[in-house]
């Protein structure tokens, strides 16, 4: 299994729509804001954005987090540029792109130093082979202070890995349960 390429990365979104929105470099500054947590194709990877819609954590009704039953109202719902969250908490988010992966292929997400640096940890599980849809990005703010997540800026590192032997049976195979998925998807049983 070897790490995929720049050269790839560009390939596969150009001829296979792999990833939607593309950008085949990478993005450090805009003529509306300037300088920006930077987005776009690396060395080895692809710098992933975060759409503008947010699912912040509360325990105002002091709910159980139950992966089996969760219940909705434990989180505040916001469509900013911005998004703070409290000290010790944790959001949902959505990626700009959409990804479509191919069968041979397996995507592993790592935080971008910005933000790690910061305190801010982004969790998000591997991008099975064949599986497509926006990604959902967990931010836990692991510091006493609130912290700030910014919109159409690069939040984490996408990686690809190509097998040398395809898999019997990918995520579509399966029908997994979020398959497809748009917008910031919630635990599903």
């Amino acid at each position: 299994m070897a790490i995929k390429s720049d050269k790839w990365i560009r390939r596969m979104a150009e001829s296979q729509g792999m990833i939607e929105p593309f950008e085949a470099g990478q993005v450090r500054e805009t003529p509306e804001t300037g300088r920006i947590i930077s987005y776009g194709t690396s060395s080895y990877g692809y710098d992933v954005r975060c759409a503008d819609e947010f699912k912040i954590f509360h325990n105002i009704n002091s709910a159980i987090v139950d992966p089996k039953n969760f219940d909705e109202k434990s989180f505040v719902d916001i469509k900013a540029d911005v998004c703070i969250i409290p000290p010790n908490s944790f959001a949902l988010a959505r990626t700009v792109e959409y990804f479509r992966i191919p069968r041979s292929v397996l995507t592993v997400c790592l935080g971008k130093s910005t933000y790690a640096r910061c305190g801010i940890i982004v969790n998000v599980t591997p991008l099975e082979p064949e599986w497509e849809g926006h990604v959902t990005l967990e931010f836990s703010n692991t510091t006493p202070l609130p912290a700030k997540i910014y919109a159409n800026e690069g939040v984490a590192q996408m990686l690809f890995f190509e097998s040398d032997e395809v898999c019997d049976v990918s995520y579509k195979d399966r029908a997994g349960k979020y398959m497809g998925q748009r917008g910031v998807t919630l635990p599903r049983s």
